[in-house]
C-alpha cells in the first residue's frame, strides 16, 4: 500500500515539473507556442522614426485631392428678337430655370419700313432750324415742317412718301429749286420686337436657354451689346 501512494505522489511529481517547463503547453493561447510569439515582435527589426518623417510618408501615401477650379459667372446674354407672340412663348419656358432678377428684357426697334421722309438734317436748335426754314421760302418752298421732337429735333421734314420712288422723285424737285442738304431717311414700323438679357449665369442656366432657345428656329444667342 505505501508503495502505490509512493508511485502515485511520483508520477504527481513528475507531471507538475514537465507543467512547469513548458513541456505540456499552457492555457493561455498566447502562451501555447512561445517561439512563434517571439518571432512574430522582432524587436530587434524594429525601427524608430520621427513625427515628420511619419507625416510625411502618409502624405506621400494618400493619393492628391484633385482642385476644384471655381465656375465664373456668364456677365450678361442676350436672346433673340421676338414677335410679341414668342417672346411670351419664350418667357413661359425660360420661367423654369427660375433666374429671378437675373432675368430682364427690352425693346428693339422695328425692321420693317413704314415709310420714307424727306427731310434737311437736325440743324442744332430751333434758331439753327427757323433760319434754315427762311431759305427754303426764299428758294419757293413752302411744304416743310420744322420736327421739334427727337431723334430729328431741330430738322426739317419736307415730305413722308409710302415708296422709296416716290421721295426720291420729290428729292430731285427739290435738288431743281437749289436745296442739296435733303436726304432720305426710312421710316420704321411701331411694332417692337423683344429680346431677353440674362446676367451672372451659370454653364447649366446656359445649357437650359440653349435648349429651348433651340426650339425657336429663328432666334440666336449671342453677347449683350450693352
Amino acid at each position: 500500500m505505501l508503495k502505490l501512494i509512493f508511485c502515485l505522489l511520483l508520477a504527481i511529481n513528475a507531471a507538475l515539473f514537465a507543467y512547469g517547463q513548458g513541456y505540456l503547453g499552457r492555457f493561455s493561447e498566447a502562451e501555447r507556442e512561445p517561439a512563434r510569439i517571439k518571432n512574430q515582435l522582432n524587436p530587434a527589426k524594429l525601427t524608430l522614426i520621427s513625427a515628420g518623417k511619419a507625416n510625411a510618408a502618409v502624405a506621400a501615401a494618400t493619393p492628391p485631392v484633385p482642385e476644384v477650379k471655381e465656375e465664373k459667372p456668364i456677365a450678361c446674354l442676350e436672346v433673340g428678337s421676338f414677335q410679341l407672340t414668342d417672346a411670351r412663348r419664350f418667357e413661359t419656358q425660360v420661367a423654369a430655370l427660375e433666374l429671378g432678377d437675373r432675368q430682364s428684357r427690352r425693346n428693339l426697334p422695328g425692321q420693317e419700313i413704314s415709310s420714307y421722309m424727306v427731310h434737311i438734317p437736325p440743324q442744332g436748335s430751333k434758331d439753327g432750324a427757323e433760319k434754315k426754314a427762311n431759305e427754303l421760302r426764299a428758294l419757293g418752298v413752302t411744304n416743310y415742317f420744322v420736327m421739334p421732337e427727337p431723334p430729328l429735333r431741330w430738322g426739317i421734314s419736307l415730305g413722308v412718301f409710302k415708296t422709296e420712288a416716290a421721295a426720291q422723285t420729290q428729292l430731285a424737285a427739290l435738288n431743281k429749286q437749289g436745296v442739296h442738304s435733303a436726304r432720305i431717311t426710312p421710316r420704321y414700323s411701331g411694332a417692337k420686337l423683344l429680346a431677353f438679357q440674362f446676367r451672372d449665369i451659370d454653364s447649366a442656366a446656359r445649357t437650359g436657354l440653349e435648349k429651348i432657345t433651340a426650339k425657336f428656329p429663328d432666334q440666336e444667342i449671342r453677347s449683350c451689346s450693352k
